[in-house]
C-alpha cells in the first residue's frame, strides 16, 4: 500500500497514517474478534473477513491513491484481518486433538506465511508485467474467491474430549 499510495503522489505523513491504520485495527479488532468467533462460529467470521479485506482492496483500488478512500481501504482491511486472523488459528485448534494441536498450528503457520512470501512475489511479478492496479485486483479476487470457498464449504466444530477423571 505505501508504494501504491507514493506512485499516486500521496505525501510521507498520510502514507505513515494509512499504513499505521491497517495493524492498529488489526491488532485491537482481535481484542473483540477472537471473543465473537468462540460465541458465533469460525465459519462466519472467516468468511465475512475475507469478503472485507477483498472489499478494502476493491475501495484502494477505486480510489485511486486518494488519501480518504486508502485511509479507508486500511481501516476496512484492519477489520477484515483481525476477523480472519485469530479465527484461523483458533478453526486449527477445534480440529484437532490437544496432544496434536502444538504441531497442527505450527504446520498450519508455515503455510500461511509462505503464503505470504508466494503472494508477495506473485503481486510483484504481476505488478511488474501488468501494473500495481491490476496486481492489487487480483489478490482483491483471489481474497474474495476464498471466502467464498470458505462459505460453500461444509465443515464442524469437533467436539471437545472431557478429561476424564483419574481413578
Amino acid at each position: 500500500m505505501p508504494l501504491y499510495l507514493a506512485a499516486h503522489g500521496a505525501s510521507v505523513q498520510q502514507i505513515g497514517i494509512v499504513a499505521a491504520a491497517y495493524p492498529l485495527v488489526w491488532g485491537a479488532g482481535q481484542l473483540a474478534t477472537g471473543w465473537l468467533s468462540d460465541h458465533t462460529g469460525r465459519k462466519p467470521l472467516i468468511t465475512a473477513g475475507m469478503l472485507v479485506q477483498a472489499a478494502a482492496l476493491g475501495l484502494l483500488v477505486a480510489g485511486d491513491g486518494a488519501f480518504p478512500a486508502s485511509l479507508a481501504a486500511a481501516v476496512l482491511l484492519g477489520i477484515g484481518t483481525a476477523m480472519v486472523y485469530p479465527t484461523l488459528i483458533a478453526a486449527v485448534s477445534d480440529a484437532t486433538q490437544p496432544r496434536d494441536r502444538a504441531r497442527t498450528v505450527g504446520v498450519y503457520r508455515f503455510w500461511r506465511d509462505f503464503g505470504f512470501v508466494a503472494g508477495a512475489l506473485i503481486a510483484g511479478l504481476g505488478a511488474d508485467a501488468a501494473s500495481p492496479r491490476t496486481a492489487i485486483l487480483v489478490v482483491a479476487v483471489l481474497t474474495a474467491a476464498s471466502g467464498l470457498l470458505v462459505a460453500a464449504t461444509s465443515w464442524q466444530r469437533r467436539q471437545r474430549l472431557e478429561p476424564q477423571p483419574v481413578r
